[in-house]
């Protein structure tokens, strides 16, 4: 039986007096409400600065004729937890996030939202909960770190992690790589090359959730304020057109968005996080899909970690709205629905290269002909792994095997100096089941690399890599380990075949004979938030997600 609208008013009277507490005032309450769900944290640069940028974002939600309710979620970062125990916490992280931001969206009379983001989980974890909402929204990136300066030259984080191998293997002394760690981090911004942050930022851009260059402009570009005002203001407008996020991922955008991350060298970590945002999305999407597009996109922008340029160097060389003029115009991505109702390709129509501009290549002359990931299988990743391709000339590695259960061992075998070249590193119990919490390397590749040993090795795990980790580096192995997948049952010595143009990944073995002995490890003392991943999380393949 229907409510009758004038009781229904007057049963709405206590929630009134909540929010007239708050003060909201009877204007207010009439008009829609905008959910800014925020992930500032005073912890990282990646988001210390999105609490200033959620202001503009209200003042653009009230000026377009809404009322902004705000609330915040948290963040883990994964440069200062980087190589400890609190890695295990970051991409269980963003399961939190998006169940938060759904939880608090759905607890409340919220007519629309925007997700405002900085480092890497926040990015997917706040699309992740706006999809599965269905609702009217933006995604919003608060922008990249600018680039520091180290010996006159540009740098990043990546430098600090690389310098820490460097300095044990004696190329470098205590004291410059004191002179770097002050330097290395300007101010507010997350990672600056085309690692997780930005990789993902250019995603929810080319999924059209975003719109066209606000996530370009770097935390602390003088536009930026501005964009977030506009971000507000198109909030409530995709709210009185009725125009959905969850709508504009299709697999058609999805494939606009992984040849984007292909073209621009982008993190493994995209294959994860796009596979994430597809399920929430309601979209069946396969990393054999994904594999498709990468061998078919070519490489075509200079970026760190394996080229020259940051982000905010893109931006400035004519940023996404140029690279994805230049893919469209190739036939390598389609014309799709945007958040601000126009096409994509009326959003890029107008996008230049800046002159002289050396960031953004033609799709004629790339810097590699296929994108940089690739999706191996074969008897040690039946379910699949992916490879971070952009950072290597090797196309095949055969070598014997040595095995690390987790990656402080790893880390200590390379540092001690005891990894030769043409092994193949193994770093198992890693996975999002095993680890708990599929911890990055970035650890162990950044202190190969600061030996310069980096390219003279192949490192696989069920873990996965930092979008800095650059090398002949192999992550996401599925099944993990501790599970019963193949790179659990691995020993010390076993040949290894990696062959990226057949796309194999093979290892010397009777693994059968050897997966009769397995036994799954006991985790049922892990309590809390990790014990609950630990009991619900699928495969990485699966995108590594907890949501049924």
């Amino acid at each position: 039986m229907a409510i009758n609208p004038k009781l229904g008013q007057l049963a709405r009277a206590p929630a009134r007096a909540m929010l007239r507490a708050t003060g909201l005032d009877d204007e207010a309450l009439s008009r829609p409400f905008v959910a800014v769900v925020n992930t500032h944290t005073d912890v990282t640069p990646c988001n210390m600065h999105l609490k200033e940028l959620g202001e503009h974002v209200k003042r653009g939600i009230r000026d377009a004729g809404g009322t902004p309710i705000e609330f915040n979620t948290i963040a883990v970062s994964d440069g200062i937890s980087m190589g400890t125990e609190g890695m295990r916490a970051s991409l269980i992280s963003r399961e939190i996030i998006a169940d938060s931001l759904e939880i608090a969206v759905r607890g409340h009379p919220i007519d629309s939202v925007v997700g405002i983001s900085g480092c890497d989980k926040t990015i997917p974890g706040t699309m992740m909960g706006i999809g599965r909402l269905g609702i009217p929204g933006v995604a919003f990136y608060g922008g990249s770190i600018m680039p520091g300066r180290h010996r006159d030259k540009d740098v990043t984080i990546q430098d600090v992690f690389e310098a820490v191998g460097a300095c044990a293997a004696g190329h470098m002394s205590h004291e410059e790589l004191d002179t770097l760690e002050r330097n290395a981090c300007p101010g507010a911004g997350a990672c600056g090359g085309q690692f997780t942050a930005n990789t993902m930022s250019l995603t929810l851009t080319t999924l059209g959730v975003s719109p066209m260059g606000a996530n370009d402009l770097a935390a602390l570009h003088p536009d930026k304020p501005q964009a977030a005002y506009q971000v507000g203001r198109l909030a409530v407008e995709a709210l009185k057109a009725e125009r959905v996020p969850r709508t504009l991922v299709t697999e058609a955008s999805l494939d606009n968005a992984v040849a984007a991350v292909a073209a621009t060298g982008g993190s493994t970590n995209a294959v994860l996080h796009i596979l994430a945002i597809a399920r929430e999305c309601g979209i069946e999407y396969s990393v054999d899909r994904i594999d498709e597009i990468m061998a078919r996109t070519p490489v075509i922008c200079d970026l760190k970690p394996t080229g020259r340029f940051t982000a905010p160097d893109m931006q400035a060389a004519g940023g996404s709205p140029l690279l994805l003029k230049r893919l469209l115009d190739a036939g390598l991505i389609t014309d799709q629905p945007t958040i601000t109702g126009r096409m994509l390709s009326e959003e890029i129509a107008s996008a230049q290269p800046t002159e002289g501009q050396e960031v953004i290549g033609e799709v004629a002359t790339p810097l590699k002909s296929r994108g940089g990931l690739a999706i191996l299988r074969g008897s040690l990743a039946p379910d699949g792994c992916v490879i971070k391709i952009s950072g290597s000339d090797q196309g095949k590695h055969v070598g014997p095997a040595r095995v690390f259960d987790g990656e402080d061992a790893a880390f200590e075998a390379v540092q001690n100096g005891e990894i030769n070249e043409g092994d193949v590193i193994i770093i198992r119990n890693e996975g999002p089941r095993g680890g708990p919490g599929m911890r990055e390397m970035l650890a162990v590749t950044a202190a190969l690399a600061g030996r310069q040993m980096i390219s003279k090795v192949a490192l696989i795990t069920d873990g996965r890599f930092s979008g800095a980790s650059h090398g002949f580096v192999i992550g996401h192995v599925c099944p993990e380990a501790a599970v019963g997948g193949a790179i659990g049952l691995v020993n010390e010595g076993d040949t290894i075949t990696i062959d990226v143009g057949a796309r194999t990944i093979e290892v010397e073995a009777d693994l059968d004979a050897r997966r009769a002995e397995f036994q799954a490890p006991d985790q049922s003392s892990i309590t809390g938030a990790i014990g609950k991943y630990v009991r619900l999380v699928r495969s990485a393949s699966e995108g590594a997600v907890t949501s049924y």
